[in-house]
């Protein structure tokens, strides 16, 4: 395709930086239903058996947790609620039908991907300080039993709204045709940048011949 087609998407960090994310999401998913339940514990034997599966699944929550910090950093700015956000929300039966002249204006990101942005930074945060509760033998001795039982809550509540949200996310990413190369190449066609961000596209191309 010629590269006069393409409108550059996301960085060559940002790409690494997702990737990262997504990887150490999915073993901390993994890691975390082996832990959670005796139906998964055969997802055990992917991280060495039980033992090991104990000792890396907060390890791998550290990494998920500093690498997810810096992804944040970089798209905070453009995930930031607007009016436009509610109103793209109030018409998610049209974005569902695909009727996409009805809908305002979208400019780097839509209402859906800034509501789920914001979804998975609120999990991140909760499991994370909820984590450090439950990490045996380092932490936890430190708190009272009633404190560990509410922890216990609130980590099997967020890591069931995240892996839900990342559900949503990969869904998404497939439904949209185009978008998953976006996160591969790094680039998106003039086309398709038009058609689902509008006013990204706008923006990217003001002043270009």
């Amino acid at each position: 395709m010629n590269d006069d087609n393409l409108i550059e998407r996301y960085k060559p960090e940002d790409r690494a930086n997702h990737w990262l994310t997504a990887i150490t999401l999915i073993l901390l998913a993994l890691s975390g239903l082996a832990l959670f339940h005796p139906a998964f514990f055969w997802l055990t034997n992917l991280f060495g058996g039980g033992t090991w599966t104990r000792i890396l699944h907060p390890f791998i929550g550290v990494v998920l947790v500093v690498s997810f910090w810096f992804l944040a950093q970089r798209f905070r700015a453009y995930n930031r609620i607007t009016d436009a956000d509610r109103e793209w929300v109030r018409h998610i039966r049209d974005v569902l039908t695909k009727h996409e002249q009805n809908l305002p204006e979208v400019g780097r990101y839509n209402g859906g991907q800034k509501y789920l942005f914001w979804i998975m930074v609120t999990m991140i945060a909760l499991l994370f300080v909820s984590g450090i509760v439950l990490w045996q033998p380092w932490f936890a001795p430190w708190f009272p039993v009633g404190l560990t039982r509410v922890a216990v809550l609130i980590h099997a509540l967020a890591a069931f709204l995240l892996i839900a949200s990342t559900l949503v996310h990969i869904y998404a990413a497939i439904w949209v045709k185009g978008s998953i190369s976006a996160m591969t190449r790094g680039s998106v066609t003039r086309a398709w940048a038009k058609r689902h961000h509008p006013g990204w596209y706008r923006e990217m191309t003001k002043g270009a011949k």
